[in-house]
């Protein structure tokens, strides 16, 4: 697949977008009573990770970039905080838990 934007060349974008599929997949199976709270969450948080990597690539100024930036932190941290969460909620495996943490690294 031939790449359009800058973005799609960067490392971290690339593995933004892996990590969505990991996470994802792993979020298929949390109980249904999490589906409109920590499994939407997760989703949301994870996505826009590539999202804002994305969105702050494209034409902006560094201080604009920067911002961007810092919202991919964020959601960074969010989804760090979900993981956690699921690990303790016993929703995904200690080895799920270790290699989606080690990717975010």
């Amino acid at each position: 697949m031939e790449t359009k934007f800058k973005f799609e060349k960067l490392i971290v974008w690339q593995k933004a977008m892996d990590l969505e599929e990991e996470i994802n997949i792993a979020s298929d199976t949390f109980p249904s009573k999490e589906t409109y709270n920590l499994s939407s969450q997760i989703r949301r948080a994870v996505d826009s990770i590539a999202l804002n990597i994305a969105e702050g690539s494209i034409g902006q100024s560094n201080a604009e970039y920067k911002r961007f930036l810092g919202y991919t932190i964020r959601s960074l941290a969010e989804v760090i905080t979900c993981l956690h969460k699921s690990y303790k909620r016993k929703y995904i495996e200690h080895s799920q838990f270790k290699n989606a943490i080690q990717s975010l690294f």
